[in-house]
């Protein structure tokens, strides 16, 4: 395999993932106002068991029941669970902080992963391609960033360790993830079952205690299993790419997916782009051309 098709092998599913993850987080944005975000969370898992269970029963894969692969399933299916409470700390901090800084820092877990990754896995990038991931994060956070509202209420303090411990489980999980490919019996079939399970140990229970409430009509399926859909099979794109690809370049880039939504948006909602905005644009795409062809 040559060096171009190497690096395909994980980028398509990682680019997949991030145009997936960015229109389903455009779709949310457009109908957040109409479904609850617990309910998201239970359709969520729903999309999840479709899509994931879809790929494992189609795709060939070690047999679960054997002992060898038993370390590989506990520490997915772990890594899924930290993914899942990550999702619902970030949930409760934007209720009690405020949106425009949450928002914010939640684009910058790449950056843990990445730190993650060198001194738990040992994973090496070239400096050219560090240059890549530094221009793509940065990027991100400057495209998540809008000027906070003068007339927000105050908030308690309670969002700031939300927060924190939501990017320390992402970055947990996302370096968790590429760790268990190194485990007997390892298969990304197998891991998005893993997901499957994760998911529904966390975002499952949080979203049937807290969003099975109230009347659930076919149009609010319809408009919460679209977005959810394309955010597990975003998920998917990540367990592929992230078993070819150094997870220190697939978080940054699967995770840059606001450039899309804010396409999405634009075109979409009609929402208007600042100039910072499309500066942002221009360094996440300089970025993604760099950071390709880890050895």
């Amino acid at each position: 395999m040559d060096g171009q098709s190497s690096y395909m092998v994980w980028l398509v599913p990682a680019i997949a993932a991030l145009v997936l993850y960015g229109i389903g987080q455009g779709l949310v944005k457009k109908w957040i106002s109409e479904v609850p975000p617990a309910r998201f969370c239970l359709y969520f898992v729903v999309a999840k068991a479709i899509i994931n269970l879809g790929y494992f029963f189609t795709n060939e894969h070690p047999v679960i029941t054997d002992p060898a692969g038993f370390q590989f399933m506990a520490v997915g299916v772990f890594a899924y669970i930290l993914d899942g409470a990550g999702w619902i700390l970030y949930f409760e901090s934007i209720v009690a902080g405020p949106i425009t800084i949450v928002g914010t820092l939640s684009a910058a877990y790449p950056a843990l992963t990445i730190l993650f990754a060198r001194f738990f896995l040992n994973e090496e990038l070239l400096p050219i391609q560090y240059v890549g991931v530094g221009i793509v994060i940065a990027a991100c956070l400057g495209l998540s960033y809008s000027p906070p509202d003068p007339n927000a209420k105050a908030t308690n303090k309670k969002w700031i360790p939300l927060s924190f411990f939501a990017l320390v489980l992402w970055a947990s999980a996302q370096t968790l993830v590429k760790f268990s490919y190194s485990l007997p019996n390892a298969s990304d079939a197998t891991l998005a079952l893993c997901n499957t399970m994760g998911g529904f140990l966390t975002l499952g229970i949080f979203g049937f205690i807290f969003g099975r409430k109230g009347q659930h009509s076919a149009g609010e399926w319809v408009k919460s299993f679209m977005p959810m859909g394309m955010m597990a099979a975003g998920d998917l794109g990540v367990i592929i790419a992230s078993k070819y690809g150094p997870i220190s370049i697939v978080t940054p880039l699967t995770g840059a997916y606001p450039l899309v939504t804010l396409g999405f948006a634009a075109m979409v909602l009609k929402e208007k782009i600042t100039k910072l905005q499309w500066l942002c644009i221009v360094f996440i795409l300089v970025g993604i051309y760099l950071t390709p062809g880890a050895e």
